[in-house]
């Protein structure tokens, strides 16, 4: 699958099969995380790959849209570390770069993903670190529910063009687009 066919075809998958994730494709995941983009080359992140029944069952206790990982087989938690962070405030979008990486190589992999986010709800915060033993130097963004699909959703199409401005914002007139198919 080359990348823009993943970009355009990669959709959120919360129901998962049986089947465990092997530690190498784990890995895979990971690389590709840290492969993103981030401000000044920081790369402030730390990530948690948790696989235990016991823990994933527990972070929808503090996470209501995290129902999934009962399911999941297994997930990684994407943080920064304040410490890291010479960019103030750009440590977020690094994460959240790390985090789309991760989805999308899970989709070309031919796994499902799905991003719950953490940040910036304090009570998910301060419970993912709690659960997970995290210091407080490090802020929790992003968790990435991780396992083989057992669903399928098609294609969305979203694009907008009505959201494309030229050179400066104009609110009435827009250049007409045509979209390859």
């Amino acid at each position: 699958m080359d990348a823009l066919e993943a970009i355009l075809t990669r959709r959120s998958i919360r129901r998962y099969t049986t089947k465990s994730v092997s530690d190498d494709l784990i890995i895979k995941l990971l690389e590709a995380a840290m492969a993103a983009p981030s401000a000044a080359n920081e790369q402030p992140w730390h990530f948690v790959v948790i696989t235990d029944r016991k823990t994933l069952v527990q972070i929808p206790t503090f996470h209501p849209h995290a129902h999934m990982l009962k399911e999941a087989a297994a997930a990684i938690l994407v943080a920064y570390d304040i410490e890291l962070e010479g960019q103030k405030g750009r440590a977020v979008l690094d994460c959240s770069c790390a985090s789309q990486n991760m989805l999308l190589a899970a989709h070309a992999l031919g796994l499902g993903a799905v991003w719950c986010g953490i940040y910036p709800v304090e009570n998910r915060i301060m419970a993912a670190r709690k659960l997970l033993n995290m210091p407080q130097h490090v802020v929790p963004v992003s968790l990435i529910s991780i396992g083989y699909p057992n669903e399928k959703p098609g294609r969305e199409d979203r694009f907008k063009p009505e959201r494309i401005h030229y050179e400066y914002w104009m609110s009435s007139h827009h250049r007409i687009i045509k979209k390859d198919k």
